[in-house]
């Protein structure tokens, strides 16, 4: 892409980062996406669409309040600019497609998953449901996956998940896994397909495992720590939509 076409995909895909970091503050707490707008939450004060430009307006303020001078999270920038730089790898790796808008829609939706389930250990259903339709229609219209294997990404995502949420509660009497897991990997796999889901449950599996690891040293490993799954498996779908061939390639070729 010519750089002057990045920038502006850059800049819608920022843009589009301001509606999930609503998304990321309201769906948790059953609030509406559209009303009232964007305010304050200190002094509750309408925030202008001047002082709402994606990233520059937090640099402009330094991340406060231009009324009462609360300190902003620098959640939101941050959103903001990895949407917008995702926007980008999309467009750039599927060129300007619907599938592109398509699998961007997919990114969006990971991105709000893996904050919320980070705050509140939760994956919201009114993502996951919708998502899985989404997912299988469009596997139906654009052809980017079969929908036989968008189809069995579905059944074999959430099945999967769904044993192994089966498996560890009958040998510890212990809910292990969030029913919100096992219908995120069903809607990867309706937006990838089957080898989407093998692919994530592995890389997923992984990177959590080297987190888990490295935060128990971290923390002493005194006490049973609560990690959500979701943005694990985030990570692994991201990384099979833009490096899974490569990937799958090297893994087998080190196997041999």
């Amino acid at each position: 892409m010519e750089l002057a076409i990045k920038i502006w995909v850059l800049l819608v895909g920022m843009a589009v980062g301001s509606f999930l970091n609503v998304c990321i503050y309201r769906l948790p707490r059953s609030l509406s996406l559209i009303h009232p707008p964007s305010m304050c939450p200190s002094c509750r004060t309408k925030i202008p669409f001047y002082d709402n430009v994606p990233v520059a307006s937090y640099l402009w303020l330094r991340g406060r309040c231009r009324h009462c001078g609360a300190a902003f999270s620098l959640r939101y920038p941050l959103v903001e600019l990895v949407s917008g730089l995702f926007a980008v790898a999309v467009f750039a790796r599927y060129g300007f497609s619907w599938e592109s808008l398509f699998l961007y829609s997919l990114v969006g939706a990971l991105l709000v998953i893996t904050f919320i389930d980070i705050d509140h250990q939760i994956i919201p259903d009114v993502i996951t449901y919708p998502g899985i339709g989404v997912g299988f229609v469009t596997s139906l219209l654009l052809g980017h996956i079969t929908y036989k294997e968008s189809l069995i990404g579905i059944l074999l995502g959430g099945g999967i998940l769904l044993l192994v949420a089966w498996g560890y509660y009958l040998l510890t009497k212990r809910e292990g896994m969030g029913g919100g897991d096992i219908k995120l990997l069903a809607m990867i796999g309706a937006f990838l397909g089957w080898k989407g889901v093998i692919f994530t449950i592995f890389a997923g599996s992984a990177i959590g495992t080297v987190a888990g690891v490295a935060l128990a040293l971290r923390t002493g490993g005194g006490r049973k720590l609560a990690i959500p799954f979701g943005p694990f498996l985030s990570v692994g779908a991201l990384l099979y939509l833009f490096f899974g061939p490569q990937l799958i390639g090297w893994y087998i070729a080190l196997m041999r």
